[in-house]
């Protein structure tokens, strides 16, 4: 038994939690079981938890600044966790990762250029692209039977074809689990600085990589790939604080640095919220003990849920995660369009899950599950699924 009860289940209902309480305004049953949206079903580590309370008690919430000591804490983070330590001067704070993403777009690419993503993957990628008017271009994944891969000449001859400038990673890939290796990072990098294309890393389910995996920073493989690249992080997933508002973004070049603070100076953004510089500052400096034992239970979530489909619905396809607690599988064994999975997956399973096509048309076949809950939630939508599983008669 550890320190932490990680099976507390909490009502999160009547919070304006977006995971639970708009179900009906976004056209599901009100009835339905959440297992979409990637926050987590725990409560904050109580030492944070302790540290907010402390500053809500002081009763003053004016403009709030990082100062050196909040960038010591972070950067000490990064180096305990993944043998890298940032600078303090390439550090550009933003609300949220999809802002960051959608800055670069702008700063560095115009009107009509190409952007190029690996699909299936993150919706927000496609959705800041094609909303700044920029052309999304494709360099799908390969789907294999355990995995998938990347092709690395059609990543190439996309950036080629397409005169692309800019590349959005997601590492680890969400929705995938994929937790790229050194060498597919290496060979990304090679063929960006051969064209001087500009990586923007997405890690911010980094501290979500399970056994046998190792998480590389893009940047910290090699000066050149930092010297291209834009690193975005944030503890909002680490620590359940996605209500917080709080990103740290590392710039390692200067020009680049300059053209993005200038793009979020343009926006009219300027300093981040009070608790959200001190909820990851908090984080970051009592939260490793929660999140090595939390780890724990969600990978035991992990391999339950692998389990349980392999028992118990072996028509769908799971693809065990590498990295993160959200879980991709393979509806095609069920033999329906993606709008009538939903449906049944509403009405019969009672399930609300990410639909796989949001990703990509790579993913039409898909839907992914979070697991980040506690195991008897977790347990009560599998056997939702299953019961409509069995119905279908497989």
């Amino acid at each position: 038994m550890g320190k932490y009860n990680f099976d507390a289940i909490i009502d999160r209902t009547h919070t304006k939690s977006l995971k639970y309480d708009f179900a009906v305004r976004r056209g599901r049953p009100a009835d339905i079981k959440p297992f979409w949206v990637a926050d987590m079903d725990f409560e904050v580590p109580p030492e944070l938890k302790q540290i907010l309370l402390e500053r809500v008690n002081h009763g003053v919430f004016g403009y709030t600044e990082s100062d050196e000591e909040y960038f010591d804490t972070v950067a000490n983070w990064f180096t305990t966790r993944f043998n890298w330590t940032p600078d303090i001067n390439w550090l550009v704070k933003t609300p949220g990762i999809v802002m960051a993403l959608a800055m670069a777009v702008q700063a560095f690419t115009k009107e009509g250029e190409g952007v190029l993503i690996q699909q299936p993957v993150y919706y927000p990628f496609s959705e800041v692209i094609e909303d700044n008017d920029r052309r999304l271009i494709n360099a799908p994944l390969v789907r294999g039977d355990d995995k998938y891969t990347i092709d690395f000449e059609a990543f190439e001859k996309a950036i080629i074809e397409n005169n692309v400038t800019l590349f959005m990673l997601c590492n680890p890939h969400n929705p995938v689990g994929r937790v790229w290796t050194e060498e597919e990072l290496r060979t990304l990098g090679d063929i960006c600085i051969k064209h001087n294309v500009i990586i923007i890393s997405d890690e911010i389910h980094a501290d979500f990589v399970w056994e046998g995996h190792t998480h590389h920073v893009f940047a910290s493989l090699d000066g050149a790939y930092a010297d291209h690249s834009i690193i975005c992080t944030s503890p909002s997933k680490t620590f359940n604080i996605a209500g917080l508002q709080i990103s740290n973004i590392f710039i390692p070049n200067p020009s680049l640095r300059r053209r993005f603070r200038k793009q979020v100076a343009t926006a009219g953004y300027s300093q981040v919220g009070t608790m959200g510089l001190v909820g990851a500052e908090g984080a970051y400096r009592v939260g490793a003990p929660w999140l090595d034992e939390l780890k724990v239970y969600i990978q035991a979530n992990i391999e339950f849920t692998v389990q349980y489909f392999a028992e118990h619905m072996p028509k769908i396809k799971v693809y065990k995660p590498e990295g993160t607690y959200l879980i991709w599988f393979d509806c095609s064994g069920l033999g329906m369009t993606a709008a009538e999975r939903e449906q049944w997956l509403w009405h019969d399973a009672k399930l609300w899950l990410d639909s796989g096509a949001i990703f990509g048309d790579d993913g039409k076949d898909f839907e992914r599950i979070n697991v980040a809950c506690p195991r008897a939630t977790l347990v009560d939508g599998l056997e939702s699924l299953k019961a409509a599983y069995d119905t279908l008669g497989l």
